[in-house]
């Protein structure tokens, strides 16, 4: 049996997922050029968090998912603090990808851990 969209559940695991990013990306920052790419991953999980707290977006299991399809089908993403444009947009991609599924069986929002 599949359990019911959490609208109020996604939301604070939108949050933390944030917070927690924006944490790695100072812990990052202070890592210096090897940890550029670490950084960059963290903006990505930022910005994607972050578009998808928008005010009506976890409303519903079908506007989280056209919302991730948004993200999907641009060519590049624009946010600050990246150090490699191309290595971002993959991120970017790829962690919007992982949301996808998540959405598609509505598991993994409970998980508010800071690593995962």
């Amino acid at each position: 049996m599949t359990k019911d969209w959490d609208s109020d559940a996604v939301r604070k695991w939108l949050d933390a997922r944030g917070l927690a990013a924006r944490s790695e990306q100072v812990v990052a920052e202070r890592g210096g050029r090897e940890l550029q790419d670490d950084c960059d991953k963290a903006s990505a999980e930022e910005m994607v968090c972050s578009l998808m707290n928008r005010k009506g977006v976890a409303d519903s299991q079908a506007a989280f998912a056209a919302a991730l399809a948004a993200i999907l089908e641009r060519d590049e993403y624009i946010w600050r603090g990246v150090y490699n444009d191309t290595r971002f947009d993959r991120h970017v991609r790829s962690y919007a990808k992982k949301l996808v599924k998540m959405a598609k069986t509505n598991t993994g929002f409970e998980n508010i851990a800071h690593y995962q």
